[in-house]
């Protein structure tokens, strides 16, 4: 079933100043030089990056998989390199209870491919059992590998669901090159890279916007990912209403 997202009017009548073309462009040519000098930073944060040392994934790590549990080593498909999200999740809750952020996150990128041209798999590793949350990807459409990590405290190492990790392998032998957690999985989502390029932003509470600017959502309960109660993804799946007290289990997610 489709449904339409509801619409969400943007409740100001404040807008940037208007203009004349020269004189925008000047303002736009003045904050070039800063989003080159953002770049570049960027590059060099990449470069550090590639510097890490790594670190061994003891061979014993295991997750489940559609024919039960691999090892992970296996999540590889092959490939050199590894990109994992490990996803939340709230056992016996029905999909509107589910991990919002983590919902956006993963669905950002559904076409991998270009990671494949650069021996790169991407895949998620969810804190539920591989039968109750598999469900859960094939009702927002998340087509990416999908296991359960349930458990694999080798590949946590005392960390909290949540964040995305980087792996190498050498033949058999698996290394974590880096991790991020919090705002650094954004990288998984284009959507906020994009909403930063517009003249209202993300619309959350904690951005520095002019005064009349919408900020529609607070980041710290999970609001940005969320429409009328349910993840937004949700709302071009199916019209289930969030069960009572989902909000409880959303806010444990932030």
């Amino acid at each position: 079933m489709s449904v339409r997202l509801p619409l969400r009017p943007v409740p100001t009548t404040a807008h940037p100043a208007v203009v004349d073309r020269a004189t925008w462009q000047a303002a736009c040519d003045d904050l070039l030089v800063r989003e080159k000098a953002h770049t570049r930073e960027g590059d060099a944060l990449a470069a550090a990056r590639r510097r890490l040392p790594m670190t061994p994934v003891p061979a014993q790590a295991r997750v489940q998989g559609p024919d039960g549990p691999v090892p992970f080593v296996d999540v590889f498909e092959g490939r050199t390199q590894l990109i994992a999200y490990f996803h939340m999740w709230h056992d016996g809750q029905p999909p509107e209870g589910q991990c919002e952020g983590c919902t956006f996150f993963t669905a950002g990128i559904q076409r991998p491919a270009y990671l494949h041209s650069r021996d790169v798999t991407l895949v998620v590793l969810c804190q539920g059992t591989f039968e109750e949350s598999r469900p859960y990807a094939d009702l927002v459409g998340d087509e990416l590998p999908w296991y359960s990590a349930r458990d694999a405290e080798p590949l946590l190492a005392g960390r909290g669901f949540g964040f995305f990790a980087g792996y190498l392998r050498l033949g058999g032998d698996v290394f974590e090159t880096w991790w991020g957690t919090g705002r650094g999985t954004e990288a998984m989502s284009p959507s906020y890279q994009l909403l930063d390029r517009t003249a209202y932003g993300r619309q959350e509470t904690w951005e520095d916007s002019p005064a009349g600017w919408p900020q529609l959502f607070d980041a710290r309960s999970g609001a940005q990912f969320r429409v009328a109660g349910r993840p937004t993804i949700q709302w071009t799946v199916t019209d289930v209403e969030a069960a009572a007290g989902s909000d409880e289990h959303h806010a444990a997610c932030h």
